[in-house]
């Protein structure tokens, strides 16, 4: 029996280590809730993603990713936040803003009201600086991922859909160039909001220059190219994950040089992309990565009953702020009152951007991260189950949704989705 065992032993030439094994029955775990909740409640699959890995991190597994995140669980993370970032930012014609310029005044309105109601709530809890400070920057971030998965998921397009996702992806780019850079700051313990002003142009320029060269090398590859090819999407993929990977190195921010990218291309190539259905396999599985990765992160965060207070404080001023922002920024921005109730309901979904945000503060040494972690950690799982909720009720109280909300019947067949929207069928509404 020995020599039996020895042979095998020798025999055996392991490719891939138990972890992997590990993340794949996950995310296969995963993909068969997030199926069967939307096929029985009418729920965003999204929420089965999140609530695969929250059972999971609860029950410990996630060794592979340690908090703050680093290694290959940062660059996951940060890989599949550039391809929903790159695709948010390619549905965000600039030409929006040229003529309905109260849309950015909107924009900066619910994200600095945000900003300054949880930093306020939070030092009237009696919270310090260092620790109100980025948890306010981290509440600003909206999650255009989630947004984007629920309209998908109910079929929802128009002027409610439309705006939500313009608001969603530019509290990201305000989060991501200043949250870097103040995070920063905190290392140097530099407090001062005025001196953040310089990191954050600097993180924002070389984020530009990055995405400027991605649209460019898309551009001249379409050139030649045709959109609807598998080797196009191949390219595609490759460069996203180049660019995030240089904007990193060079001290910006990958997922902002992404968005960025996005949001130049579409100027290049205004035409509807038809990118065919092998990117949207792949982006789907890295989103579905992206989900799970944060749910199971922010679920093996050190849960503390003294912490559940604050986080209720955080939950609740950021939702107030974020509705009441979009409501006072609406006039003359072309939504009316009820609209604009219900971009802000739609709003409230936090995910792996406010994750990646919190994790480069984290990065600080000293009790103020941990403390700012303990708080940030259970409110981004609250927000991205409770928010993806709320944009469901808000995207179907608004009847911009196609696919009605019932519970379908056991064994009944689903119906087909309807062909999707080009890229550009938003731009006449009133976004």
């Amino acid at each position: 029996m020995n020599d039996l065992v020895t042979v095998w032993i020798e025999w055996l030439r392991p490719s891939i280590g138990l972890t992997t094994v590990q993340w794949s029955l996950l995310l296969a775990a995963a993909s068969a809730i997030g199926y069967l909740l939307h096929r029985f409640t009418g729920l965003p699959k999204v929420m089965g993603y999140a609530l695969a890995g929250s059972v999971a991190g609860f029950a410990g597994f996630g060794s592979a990713a340690p908090w703050p995140l680093r290694g290959n669980g940062l660059f996951l993370l940060e890989l599949g936040i550039a391809v929903v970032l790159f695709e948010a930012g390619g549905r965000v014609p600039l030409r929006w803003f040229r003529h309905n310029p109260m849309v950015l005044v909107q924009s900066v309105a619910e994200s600095a009201l945000t900003y300054a109601a949880v930093a306020l709530a939070l030092h009237w809890m009696g919270l310090r600086p260092a620790v109100y400070g980025p948890l306010a920057m981290v509440a600003v971030a909206a999650s255009p991922a989630v947004l984007a998965r629920v309209a998908a998921d109910a079929g929802a397009s128009g002027p409610v859909t439309d705006r939500a996702m313009v608001l969603a992806t530019l509290s990201t780019l305000y989060a991501l160039a200043i949250g870097t850079a103040q995070a920063e700051l905190l290392a140097r313990e530099e407090l001062r909001l005025l001196a953040t002003i310089g990191p954050a142009a600097l993180v924002l320029g070389l984020s530009v220059a990055v995405g400027a060269a991605l649209a460019l090398a898309l551009r001249l590859a379409l050139r030649v190219m045709s959109p609807a090819s598998e080797n196009t999407s191949i390219l595609l993929l490759a460069l996203i994950a180049a660019a995030a990977g240089i904007a990193s190195h060079l001290g910006g921010s990958a997922p902002l040089a992404a968005l960025l990218g996005g949001m130049l291309l579409k100027q290049f190539a205004p035409r509807p992309w038809s990118w065919p259905r092998q990117l949207g396999s792949a982006a789907s599985l890295l989103t579905m990565l992206m989900f799970v990765l944060v749910s199971v992160v922010t679920a093996r965060a050190d849960w503390h009953l003294s912490a559940l207070l604050l986080v209720a404080v955080l939950v609740g001023a950021r939702a107030v702020a974020k509705i009441g922002g979009v409501v006072l920024g609406k006039v003359g921005s072309g939504i009316n009152w009820r609209q604009a109730w219900w971009v802000g309901c739609a709003l409230t979904p936090m995910s792996s951007i406010a994750l990646l945000v919190a994790s480069q503060y984290a990065q600080v040494p000293g009790a103020a991260s941990r403390q700012m972690s303990g708080i940030a950690l259970p409110a981004i799982l609250v927000l991205e189950l409770l928010g993806g909720v709320l944009a469901t009720v808000a995207l179907h109280r608004a009847r911009e949704a196609s696919h009605p909300w019932l519970p379908r019947r056991a064994g009944r067949p689903p119906q087909a989705a309807p062909a999707p929207l080009p890229a550009d069928a938003g731009d006449d509404h009133g976004a």
